[in-house]
């Protein structure tokens, strides 16, 4: 089994690459106890799914948190938060 850190980089490597990362689908979600839904290309869902895994949480309990600190749209900002922990690994690769 791989490490989430490891996932995360295979995931850099190729979620860009498939035809359907671009693609926008709707999904639904909990936060907080509310069911709500939330539009994301597949390349980010499958990222945010990915984080999720490397620290143990559920994408719920996740997004929860993305939906703590955001400022504006939900799907917005789980994109962001999505860019800004694979722009970590980038750094942290760079090092």
């Amino acid at each position: 089994m791989k490490s989430g850190n490891t996932e995360l980089a295979d995931l850099r490597a190729v979620a860009w690459q498939t035809p359907e990362a671009g693609e926008i689908r709707k999904r639904s979600v909990v936060i907080a106890g509310h069911r709500t839904s939330i539009s994301v290309e597949n390349a980010f869902w499958q990222a945010l799914l990915a984080i999720a895994m490397a620290r143990g949480l559920s994408a719920n309990k996740l997004i929860t948190g993305i939906d703590r600190e955001r400022r504006g749209n939900l799907s917005s900002a789980i994109r962001l938060f999505v860019l800004a922990e694979i722009m970590k690994g980038t750094d942290r690769a760079t090092e």
